[in-house]
């Protein structure tokens, strides 16, 4: 068979694992890389390798064997400066090794942002130890948020609400922050409205946007989301203003997840990550072309229409609640059998769980979005993970 192209996907997690189906569809060929074996996406990819993002000899010699078209992150924590170099040597990149190097740290992408492009954000500061925490805890006052420069899906982030909470922070975002780099961000709690996930699509033939995506979270990481948020058209107009600016800056094609607070009219940029995004799970089923599909047809340079809306939309995830290596799925028939309703799931395959790890996500399609959500946590709840 003749491939449209070779990728290889550096993170092999469910968000690989949705794109490397999408990508497959139009042809490519897939090695999915990843640190630990039978990670989701090994398990529909052609190839798998097993090495940390981070080993930088690993890394090159795995560029090396395989000669990929493209390389495609799904995680932070990689060692950018050999995207860098093998961008340099005629490999793209997704979207670009710049974007890569930039939003690997949530401290070079709010520069970025903020002093770069003006772009409405929080009062933040660094801070390398407590010390310094304590000091930028002070610049931007109580409550505040401490969270680590690298990480994912909300890992490490804690919202303080005095000085006394600050030890605890700064613990706790040391402790779950990924690569090497002992920093946190400090920033300012905004008191917002709702927060919004902004899918944005560069394409060679202009930048596309998916409807807003409404999410909740717990322990800084994702539980639910839904599509249509809703929101005003000013608010809409200023969050796509800011969305276009960054990707735009960052170059390259491809899928961005941009993260914005809303209050009232004020729109506030908060994150950016260059690929699909944990809350875009809901396009699976809200969408024609769900976030993996925009992604790996922008990546491709193959045409990228308006986004259609099938209907407003939920997601909620399932969790696990041990360690374990021996367990299975049960009641999964009674998830699917809502009557009247559009219900779906999507099991990860992953081969452990621990506490609160992520391990699939019902989703829902509905009359409106709460009745969506409740949907989607109702067939989520009815999914049971029995330990072996």
């Amino acid at each position: 068979m003749t491939h449209t192209a070779k990728i290889l996907l550096l993170g092999s997690g469910e968000l690989g694992r949705e794109f490397t189906i999408s990508a497959k569809r139009l042809g490519a060929y897939v090695i999915a890389c990843d640190s630990y074996p039978r990670a989701p996406a090994m398990q529909m990819a052609d190839a798998a390798e097993v090495f940390s993002m981070l080993d930088g000899d690993a890394l090159r010699a795995a560029i090396a064997r395989h000669r990929p078209d493209f390389i495609v992150p799904e995680v932070e924590a990689i060692r950018t400066e050999i995207l860098a170099d093998v961008e340099a040597e005629g490999i793209t990149v997704v979207p670009s090794a710049r974007a890569t190097q930039l939003t690997m740290n949530r401290d070079r992408i709010r520069d970025v942002a903020a002093l770069e492009l003006g772009l409405v954000t929080s009062r933040y500061r660094y801070a390398e130890s407590l010390e310094e925490a304590r000091d930028a805890a002070t610049h931007t006052g109580f409550p505040c948020v401490v969270k680590p420069v690298m990480s994912s899906s909300g890992k490490g982030q804690s919202t303080v609400r005095d000085a006394e909470e600050l030890d605890r922070a700064w613990a706790y975002a040391v402790d779950n922050m990924r690569g090497d780099r002992r920093r946190v961000i400090v920033e300012q709690f905004v008191a917002f409205d709702y927060e919004i996930t902004l899918l944005t699509v560069r394409t060679r033939d202009g930048v596309r946007f998916c409807p807003p995506i409404g999410h909740r979270q717990e322990r800084g990481d994702y539980q639910e989301s839904w599509q249509p948020a809703a929101m005003s058209p000013q608010a809409l107009a200023k969050a796509q203003d800011m969305a276009r600016k960054v990707v735009d800056n960052l170059g390259g094609y491809g899928l961005f997840g941009v993260e914005f607070f809303v209050a009232g009219e004020e729109v506030i940029f908060s994150e950016l990550s260059p690929r699909p995004h944990d809350t875009g799970m809901v396009t699976l089923i809200s969408q024609g072309l769900s976030e993996f599909d925009l992604h790996a047809r922008a990546i491709l340079g193959l045409p990228v229409p308006e986004v259609a809306l099938l209907g407003p939309a939920a997601s909620a995830v399932i969790l696990a609640d041990r360690d374990a290596t021996a367990f299975r799925y049960e009641c999964v028939a009674q998830a699917l059998a809502t009557p009247g309703a559009d219900v779906d799931l999507r099991l990860f395959g992953k081969p452990t769980t621990r506490p609160y790890r992520r391990m699939g996500v019902a989703l829902a399609r509905g009359a409106d979005t709460d009745t969506a959500r409740r949907i989607a946590r109702e067939a989520a709840d009815a999914v049971t993970i029995v330990y072996e």
